[in-house]
């Protein structure tokens, strides 16, 4: 009778202070399978193993990069300012005033952990919700898409249509959906690649549109493939759109993206320095030990823009005892975005709250954690 409908029926609610939805096997739901499909993939524009070089969309990155010592982006997601905009735009309008920092401290880019435009990725809502909160942010935008980029609204759309028209062409152009905020588009070569940068590796997922996410056996195959042939000078950071874990009452982490990662990782032997998501609409930094005596860093960073916050289970501190991630901070009451800073040693970040009355920025979590390329020892076999 698991499965049987009841009249009125809605998703379960997450328990109060436990990570992911499921643990073990996720069972299957008419709740979720029927409404959040798994949806074909677009055509890559090149060959595996879908590698995109800085350097290609900011010519001299490298070389400023070296002089700096250190590289800094933005990052968050779910930014999508439908039904209220002005908590996006006041978020934009933070990140925008960040790129007049002083020089060296100034973000390369912005690194978009995916639900770019609500919905449905309708191509003609980017320009409402991509193209003019984002106008003078005079930097690269990178995304990996969201389960909303990718979730058709009807037969009138394929999946991601609006996603690759700006972030997968083949020829850089201005599309005439900017308007009056130009901005040329990208040229990734996948909706998952791995973007290759001074410092650090970032490997971005794509896992699709179903409730906590799912990725075929290709992907399973080249994310393995990415963590044992990313550079080993350099930090790795893994990013996918549904959280491995989370401490909220809306979504929760999810044991299907665990299985991903912690298989990639067992047969790789690499351990990311650092895991990015969003999905959830709040702001998490969830420490999972990993390594014997070196807390992994998995941060939930889905408070960009969307105006419906989801609220916390749990509080700094507390532990799940079924998975062993503890959440360290977290907030879900403001908007914002997160600052990261690599160098040869560790990766340091900041949690960057807006006001929503005034604008004003309040710095409110600050953390470090190693950079150096991290291995499994011998015979060891992990849990996610």
């Amino acid at each position: 009778m698991k499965n049987t409908l009841i009249q009125g029926q809605v998703a379960a609610r997450p328990k109060p202070k436990e990570s992911q939805a499921h643990t073990g096997i996720q069972p299957l739901s008419p709740l979720t399978h029927r409404t959040q499909r798994f949806q074909p993939l677009p055509a890559p524009l090149g060959e595996p193993p879908y590698h995109y070089d800085i350097e290609a969309a900011i010519p001299g990155i490298i070389q400023k990069a070296q002089t700096a010592k250190k590289i800094v982006f933005h990052t968050v997601g779910d930014t999508g300012g439908i039904k209220t905009p002005d908590y996006q735009a006041m978020v934009a309008a933070a990140m925008k005033r960040d790129l007049l920092n002083p020089d060296g401290n100034t973000p390369s880019f912005f690194y978009h952990l995916g639900d770019v435009v609500y919905y449905n990725g309708e191509i003609n809502k980017y320009y409402d919700q991509f193209y003019e909160p984002y106008n003078h942010y005079d930097a690269p935008i990178f995304a990996i898409p969201g389960n909303h980029d990718g979730d058709p609204i009807d037969n009138t759309q394929t999946s991601l249509d609006g996603w690759v028209a700006y972030f997968m062409t083949a020829t850089p152009h201005v599309d005439p959906v900017s308007k009056d905020e130009p901005r040329v588009t990208m040229s990734l070569p996948n909706v998952y690649y791995t973007l290759i940068c001074p410092f650090v590796t970032i490997v971005g997922m794509y896992t699709n549109v179903p409730e906590h996410g799912s990725i075929d056996s290709v992907q399973q195959q080249w994310l393995t493939n990415e963590l044992n042939t990313a550079a080993k000078d350099k930090a790795l950071i893994v990013s996918l759109h549904h959280p491995i874990y989370s401490f909220d009452d809306h979504h929760s982490g999810s044991p299907s993206m665990a299985d991903a990662v912690q298989h990639a990782i067992n047969d790789s032997r690499r351990v990311p320095n650092m895991v990015l998501s969003a999905h959830v609409h709040n702001i998490q930094r969830i420490e999972k030990k990993i390594m014997p005596d070196v807390p992994t860093p998995f941060l939930v960073a889905g408070n960009g823009g969307y105006y419906h916050l989801h609220n916390l289970t749990a509080g700094a501190g507390d532990i799940d005892d079924k998975t062993g991630a503890e959440l360290m901070y977290g907030d879900d009451k403001s908007h914002g975005y997160v600052t990261l800073t690599v160098d040869a040693e560790k990766i340091s970040g900041v949690v960057n709250l807006v006001d929503k009355t005034t604008g004003n920025v309040a710095q409110t979590d600050t953390f470090s954690y190693t950079a150096k390329a991290q291995f499994l020892a011998d015979g060891v076999v992990i849990t996610l």
